[in-house]
């Protein structure tokens, strides 16, 4: 397999803007809400989002979590949580004040998410003189599925959605059925992946665009993940007789088993790597978190 991704870099032009409208609009929101794709809860933070958005109340949504090891979404929560407050008392005066599974689709959760709201809502109220209702920003990378999710909102298409990253391009006020207003903004990623396995695991999840990729070196990347971290959903999806420790062998049992085979019996490697990512991204492959949370101390 070559490595066409080895040195990824992305920073359209649309994205430096979404950073000047981050900085320009926070002054008039009173919470940041992060949407973060639960199967990657690091690699889909973006740490200048940390930077721009400091000093104020962030409440982190661990999105997709339908798709995601439902084990693992619980220890990210409480990792999560313990992270924003030891942020909080190093300096940052707000800090994240609450973490939530989330699934944008079908809207679980989010009876929880308004609870979290109306607390956020009546503390912003006792400081001031004259109510107003709530304002947040609304954050994530790409195709972490933040129109979904307003939409799920404001109980109607206001977002445009799609399954390619960069759909929404401009800045958008939304009104939510209780009142309360949202400014979305555009996916925003940082100029270069200094961990490549950070830019691996977004691309596995769409938060890049395939365009930019070559879907038989990164189906071959994420088959070798599999194989170390959920062996068996591999074998049970594709009637494997065993896993091997070797990714390309992998790759090859699932081609023959799928019948993706070229004229002479060549493996069809492009067709391979396809089918694998899109079978993650839709839960075919089952519920996976690619990021395990860290153990606790």
């Amino acid at each position: 397999m070559s490595d066409s991704i080895n040195n990824i870099n992305w920073y359209p032009g649309h994205m430096k803007k979404t950073r000047e409208l981050i900085r320009e609009n926070l002054k008039m929101v009173d919470l940041v809400v992060e949407l973060v794709d639960s199967r990657i809860p690091v690699s889909s933070r973006n740490p200048i989002i940390d930077e721009l958005t400091q000093g104020k109340p962030r409440l982190i949504l661990l999105n997709k979590a339908d798709l995601a090891d439902p084990a693992e979404t619980e220890r990210w929560k409480a990792a999560l949580l313990d992270t924003g407050k030891a942020s909080k008392g190093a300096g940052n005066s707000a800090g994240v004040v609450s973490v939530l599974a989330m699934d944008s689709r079908s809207g679980d959760n989010l009876k929880a998410f308004y609870k979290v709201l109306e607390g956020i809502q009546a503390e912003v109220n006792a400081r001031r003189q004259r109510n107003r209702p709530l304002r947040m920003m609304i954050v994530g990378v790409p195709n972490v599925g933040k129109s979904s999710f307003i939409n799920r909102l404001a109980g109607k298409r206001s977002a445009k959605t799609g399954d390619k990253p960069g759909v929404t391009r401009g800045k958008q006020w939304i009104a939510l059925e209780n009142g309360m207003q949202l400014l979305d903004t555009p996916g925003i990623l940082w100029p270069k992946f200094e961990d490549r396995q950070v830019g691996l695991n977004l691309a596995f999840c769409g938060s890049i665009k395939d365009e930019v990729m070559n879907a038989q070196d990164l189906g071959f990347e994420l088959i070798k993940v599999l194989g170390t971290r959920y062996p068996d959903n591999l074998k049970e999806r594709y009637k494997l007789d065993e896993v091997s420790d070797d990714a390309l062998t992998n790759m090859e049992a699932i081609a023959t088993k799928r019948g993706f085979l070229m004229p002479g019996r060549r493996i069809d490697y492009e067709r391979t790597g396809r089918t694998v990512l899109d079978e993650f991204r839709t839960g075919k492959l089952g519920r996976i978190t690619l990021e395990p949370a860290p153990a606790k101390e």
